[in-house]
């Protein structure tokens, strides 16, 4: 059977063991003689899943992720599983177990299974049969090498058995993992032709899970600069997305370097500065806060109106943009800016700064930031009407002075001595 779809992938730091990898075991080639010892191996909900697949001789196997992310050490948030039943015999033996599922792209292979307020994804095997960049056609019916064959990177081809035996279609997605090497499958040039959103996968993906010593796949970065003008084809909800993630990695400074360096940063965000972001992620580690992607994309020059055209902000997010820029124009003390423009856009301000300079903000930083923010002006328009103004611009014009002496004051002005200032 054969479908348009949308082309999946799956989606640091202790490291597998590449010598626990076998091949030739009844489990499949490739399979490993390790098992993982994961506390989701044993979820109530996804043995429940599992068992009812498998009461029908389906195979069922944990997938992307999950085993990526066990391995590595890292939260695992998401269980996406992959079978060798076609949708509709999923959804049939979903039914004949009581679970609830959701076609969420039953047209493409996937059926999402509902089971304590939880989703578990449930993808068929598939091959690509054509690809134009942005979606795929696929045919169900696959073996598992196919399958992988078809997914991004190696690190992320690697599969569990409900069992926890590891499975390695590909044959070097554990010693790529254990290198934390990214790489593509097979050819880099095709697997970027079948998905050009790839390109910015590698580099998120290096800079959240490759060695920052090993430096950046050499092939994959060729790949990626060669077909860097496909970028443009891209909507930028899906650049936005994968720009968010690669920013509030640890470190992005080396995956931005590469980007700039093979002309695919210049083609989402035109002028950013890579170089920029290191002694920003220098200073945040000595004092720090978690990583902020609005942070590091003002501190490589974007303003908030190229941001918004090339990553598709919301509001909330343009808004946030625009007050960390306002506050760092305005250099003003901590507490002010607070007062004026929040609490995290003062400390972005700061932290901008200090990393510009190189000295770190005052010590007293975060009490001037909270005294900022819950500041209030103590004196209202009710308060000059009384004194004999009339409603109008004038009266807006004397609120604006009173409250900017305040202000200048360090908020210390009482309501008293403003009116009769």
């Amino acid at each position: 059977m054969t479908v348009a779809a949308d082309h999946p992938d799956a989606e640091p730091n202790a490291s597998p063991d590449p010598a626990d990898r076998r091949g030739g075991t009844e489990d499949g080639p490739r399979a490993s003689a390790r098992k993982l010892d994961a506390t989701w191996l044993q979820d109530e909900a996804a043995l429940e899943i599992c068992a009812a697949l498998e009461a029908d001789g389906a195979r069922l196997l944990f997938v992307g992720g999950c085993v990526r992310n066990e391995l590595l050490g890292l939260p695992v948030r998401d269980l996406d599983l992959a079978t060798d039943a076609d949708p509709g015999r999923v959804q049939r033996l979903l039914d004949a177990a009581g679970i609830r599922h959701v076609p969420t792209g039953v047209e493409h292979g996937t059926v999402t299974a509902v089971l304590r307020n939880r989703g578990f994804e449930i993808t068929t095997f598939r091959r690509d049969v054509t690809t134009d960049g942005r979606h795929a056609e696929v045919a169900f019916g696959a073996s598992l090498e196919e399958d992988a064959a078809r997914r991004d990177f190696t690190m992320n081809a690697l599969y569990a058995a409900p069992d926890g035996t590891l499975l390695d279609p590909v044959g070097e997605g554990l010693d790529d993992l254990a290198a934390r090497r990214v790489r593509f499958i097979g050819n880099p040039g095709a697997r970027i032709a079948e998905d050009r959103l790839r390109i910015l996968r590698f580099f998120r993906f290096h800079a959240l899970y490759g060695d920052p010593w090993r430096g950046i796949d050499a092939d994959g970065l060729a790949a990626c600069a060669a077909a860097a003008e496909g970028i443009e084809t891209l909507a930028r909800e899906r650049i936005g997305a994968e720009m968010r993630k690669l920013l509030e990695a640890e470190d992005p400074s080396p995956a931005l370097c590469a980007m700039e360096a093979s002309g695919v940063l210049a083609r989402v965000l035109p002028g950013a500065d890579a170089a920029s972001v290191a002694p920003l992620v220098a200073m945040e580690a000595r004092l720090a806060p978690l990583p902020d992607w609005k942070r590091r994309l003002t501190v490589m020059g974007v303003t908030p109106e190229a941001a918004l055209g090339a990553l598709r902000l919301s509001r909330a997010e343009l808004r946030a943009l625009r007050a960390i820029r306002a506050a760092l124009e305005e250099d003003a003390p901590a507490a002010r800016a607070a007062y004026r423009h929040g609490a995290e856009a003062a400390r972005d301000a700061a932290l901008l700064r200090a990393a510009a300079t190189g000295a770190p903000p005052s010590r007293t930083l975060q009490r001037d930031i909270a005294r900022g923010a819950t500041a209030s002006f103590p004196v209202g328009a009710q308060d000059l009407i009384k004194r004999g103004m009339k409603p109008g611009p004038a009266l807006g014009r004397r609120l604006a002075e009173l409250e900017d002496s305040w202000v200048a004051s360090d908020f210390a002005l009482s309501r008293g001595a403003l009116l009769d200032g």
